[in-house]
């Protein structure tokens, strides 16, 4: 039985003539930059997911950037991330000519270890980026405390986390701002680059709804230094589609991750930990095994496809060797990198896929 990795074709293909209505009807009003369903989009999304409001911009990385921009962060600034990772989580702290520090990961749950996070506070730090890694909220408690204590602005990345929650209330809405990806293969993907910025304080998401367009609130007349980061009218249309179905798809990927969790029984495996203070949207299912690439070749034996998400974590990345953080700066992370394996996790799996899975593990 063959079990691919990801195949986004069987949810586009079942969502095909209300996708290609809302393109047409977008293609008609000339509906390109910004605009109603953008607008509409950006209406549902908060509706729908809990927040005050929201502002669509045109990819993941861009609602960190203007996150960091809002913060102030520049030169002479440190602010501190997780190594384990995508690398967009520390782009837009260089962006603005600070500079990344990271600290080590949680071995359970692969998100930031608050320990650890205070450890590496410095006269210098300003920030925190916290991610929640793989859909799995991160200690949100912990952290905004270390935060509040030293008078540190907290991002927060959810760009694998859209329906994540804490404690009841959903990620994104802890720090001062939120940031999320709907890049295609994400748990609510675009057909495009596309992302967004929340925010709970309203002057904060007015200060980024104008660097969003060039630092302007009418046209012509710039009153702060800005950017060009407007979602465009295609992709709002589409995820206008797929926004509602976004519940239904996160249940999926719950129950897929619980027949996983109570499936897989193959010794010395670390399954992710589900501490009850979070409930994760599970936007990857990842593992470790100390033999990683041998069960990796086992499982293709079987037509099952992996991933390894996340293979170098960022200290060891050639961008970031100015930082000088050698092997064994943040052991946990090393590890995980070196020991990781991503299953197939999306709500077009069957159950006999998913067992399949499981049993060429538990076989190996």
């Amino acid at each position: 039985m063959k079990v691919p990795f990801l195949d986004l074709s069987l949810q586009h293909r079942a969502l095909r003539e209300p996708a290609l209505a809302a393109l047409t009807a977008t293609y008609d009003a000339t509906r390109f930059c910004l605009g109603k369903d953008v607008e509409d989009f950006e209406r549902n999304f908060a509706a729908t997911l809990g927040y005050p409001r929201a502002l669509g911009m045109n990819s993941g990385t861009a609602p960190l950037h203007v996150a960091c921009m809002i913060a102030g962060f520049g030169p002479g600034d440190e602010v501190i991330t997780a190594p384990f990772t995508f690398i967009s989580s520390a782009w837009g702290i260089n962006y603005v000519g600070a500079t990344p520090v990271f600290a080590d990961i949680e071995p359970g749950t692969y998100n930031l270890d608050p320990v650890k996070l205070e450890a590496a506070i410095t006269p210098r730090t300003k920030g925190i980026i916290v991610v929640h890694i793989f859909g799995q909220p991160a200690r949100m408690d912990e952290i905004i405390a270390i935060a509040r204590k030293h008078g540190l602005y907290v991002i927060e990345d959810c760009a694998q986390a859209v329906g994540a929650s804490y404690k009841g209330k959903p990620v994104g809405l802890f720090g001062d701002a939120g940031t999320f990806s709907f890049y295609p293969t994400k748990n609510l993907g675009a057909c495009g680059e596309s992302g967004a910025f929340v925010a709970k304080d309203e002057s904060v998401h007015t200060k980024a709804r104008h660097i969003r367009v060039h630092g302007s609130d009418r046209r012509y007349y710039h009153d702060i230094i800005g950017g060009n980061f407007r979602m465009d009218g295609f992709q709002g249309a589409l995820l206008n589609v797929k926004l509602p179905h976004l519940a239904a798809w996160t249940t999926r990927r719950q129950a897929i991750a619980a027949r996983y969790l109570a499936g897989i029984t193959l010794s010395d495996t670390h399954l992710p930990e589900q501490p009850g203070y979070g409930k994760s949207v599970f936007h990857q299912f990842t593992i470790r095994h100390p033999r990683r690439d041998a069960l990796r070749e086992h499982l293709a034996k079987y037509e099952i496809g992996t991933d390894l998400i996340y293979p170098v974590p960022l200290h060891l990345q050639k961008c970031y060797a100015d930082l000088g953080c050698g092997v064994g700066s943040f052991p946990v992370s090393e590890l995980t990198a070196s020991t990781c394996v991503s299953l197939p996790i999306f709500p077009e799996l069957t159950d006999a896929q998913v067992d399949h899975v499981i049993a060429s593990i538990n076989s190996f």
